[in-house]
């Protein structure tokens, strides 16, 4: 029996790059309606190990009692269909499931969490079958078995790399990840049925012709219409670090991400005041002693400008003062200049991470907001003391600091661990819970102050008769809220920031509490 080694590296090559590209697929599948926490990542990458070591395991036995190219290109040819039928059957589970986290039913979302999860099993233990097989089939002599096997785990492996990035950066922003999962299945399904036809003959492979076209039939007809029947929605999309979706309500345009409980950014033309987060970043130079004007606030950065909503606000109360926005995702910067109005000309939308932007930049501030986390997806890097000490040194002698923090009721774990961890760079920190929502902001200022200057600067402001309004409304607020100073924890550095403990533990008590946010 000859067999075509080309070829067969080939098949290996495109085995491995759908593997990778499923299981980061398989991560925005499920990041869509499940989140992107460190558990979701667990569950996955978990599981799929599994099912690639039970493959390896078969393919082994496998290929010692049938040790014929037919076997092997059959083998990847159910791979690569059942790599396709996965977001076609998921797709109604995945609509349960949005439903039942919108409304917290956590039976409902467990059950789909596992029911999709237990899908890939068939497809990855079946990509995990080829190189074990493979080699079986490339080695015709004890003495070439080694070089034989590292050459297939080379090629594998290099394939997985391709199969790492591609779906991301290039296709799923593209054409969507279900309709990446159907692209990867017919490529390998078309590596497969040729291989097969080379080594079988083509009479071999005209017997699951069908498969393709059974591809193009189901993905049509399970692809059709969002997964997310959320009331209100106008827009959605994926990008490369999103699922965007942008709805209306009573004249409100909201900005939801990914698993959809969180409100990011919302707009309304005739109102500023949504008497949530986003306002309250404005009361953070007032813990500066009276008499403070408005005036002082010269600049601004926003690290997590989502649609703007804050930028917005800023520049209406302090007038058009430059503004620093940065986002990591593009795509919801140009959600935001579509569909919230921002379009500022004082706005300068940057793309970058918010602490690698700013570390490189030049200017100072003198209010620094961070809104680019809320539990359970908060970016560890911007936890730390070092990332704070970036905060500060680019802080004006009056600037400020605001955060924006989730917390659930009776929890404040997380709070109390931010606030010591800033409090070991700044002089001055305090805590306003948000009324009616699920979120604190954590203040800090480059001076030492007390809260007795928020109460002196309110009293001076009121008395200028051109204060705006949203400022008195965000000053008062923050005065009425004020909560007792962060309890003493651990520093987070860039070493040590067990982060996801804190929000892994808070996610599971918000679950088994059954709370749920009012949009804001």
């Amino acid at each position: 029996m000859t067999i075509d080694r080309r070829y067969l590296y080939l098949a290996v090559f495109f085995s491995g790059m759908t593997s990778l590209a499923v299981e980061l697929s398989a991560s925005r599948l499920l990041g869509n309606v499940f989140g992107t926490s460190n558990l979701v990542w667990a569950c996955i990458i978990g599981l799929i190990l599994i099912y690639l070591t039970l493959g390896y395991y078969i393919g082994g036995k496998w290929a010692d009692r049938s040790p014929h190219p037919r076997t092997f290109y059959t083998i990847l040819v159910w791979a690569a269909f059942t790599v396709g039928l996965v977001p076609v059957v998921s797709h109604p589970v995945l609509q349960v499931s949005a439903q039942a986290f919108d409304q917290l039913q956590m039976g409902i979302l467990f059950g789909s969490f596992a029911a999709v999860l237990i899908l890939f099993i068939i497809p990855v233990t079946l990509l995990g079958t080829a190189s074990p097989f493979a080699i079986r089939l490339a080695i015709t002599e004890p003495a070439e078995a080694g070089r034989i096997s590292g050459r297939i785990y080379a090629i594998s492996t290099l394939g997985s790399f391709i199969g790492t990035f591609l779906p991301v950066l290039v296709l799923i922003p593209t054409i969507g990840t279900f309709r990446t999962f159907v692209a990867f299945s017919a490529l390998l399904l078309l590596v497969a049925l040729v291989g097969l036809g080379r080594s079988a003959g083509w009479r071999s492979a005209l017997v699951y012709v069908w498969m393709p076209l059974a591809l193009l039939v189901l993905a049509w007809i399970g692809i059709r219409g969002p997964y997310k029947t959320t009331s209100g929605l106008i827009y959605e999309t994926e990008s490369a670090y999103n699922y965007i979706q942008v709805l209306q309500s009573d004249g409100y345009t909201m900005l939801r991400l990914n698993d959809g409980q969180g409100i990011h950014s919302i707009y309304s033309p005739k109102e500023l005041d949504f008497h949530g987060p986003w306002e309250q970043v404005l009361a953070a130079s007032f813990f500066n002693p009276a008499p403070y004007d408005p005036g002082k606030v010269k600049s601004m950065a926003i690290l997590g400008l989502a649609a703007g909503t804050t930028a917005r606000q800023a520049t209406s109360v302090y007038g058009p003062i430059p503004i620093d926005g940065y986002e990591i995702d593009p795509e919801i910067i140009e959600v935001g200049r579509k569909y919230f109005d921002m379009n500022e000309p004082n706005l300068n939308a940057i793309v970058a991470d918010g602490r690698w932007g700013l570390e490189h930049s030049t200017k100072r501030y003198q209010i620094i907001s961070v809104d680019a986390y809320r539990p359970p997806y908060i970016p560890w890097h911007m936890t730390t003391r070092e990332f704070f000490e970036i905060v500060r040194d680019h802080l004006t002698e009056d600037g400020a600091l605001a955060i924006n923090v989730g917390r659930s009721t009776g929890d404040r774990s997380l709070i109390d661990a931010l606030g010591t961890t800033i409090r070991s760079v700044f002089p001055s920190v305090y805590v306003v819970d948000i009324p009616n929502t699920f979120n604190s902001m954590i203040y800090a200022t480059m001076q030492p102050t007390t809260s007795a200057n928020l109460g002196q600067n309110l009293a001076y402001l009121t008395q200028k008769h051109d204060t705006s309004p949203l400022l008195l409304e965000v000053i008062s607020t923050a005065m009425m809220n004020l909560q007792d100073p962060p309890k003493h924890t651990i520093v987070f550095t860039d070493d040590r920031a067990p982060i996801e403990w804190i929000t892994n533990a808070m996610v599971i008590r918000f679950i088994i509490s059954g709370e749920v946010e009012e949009l804001q």
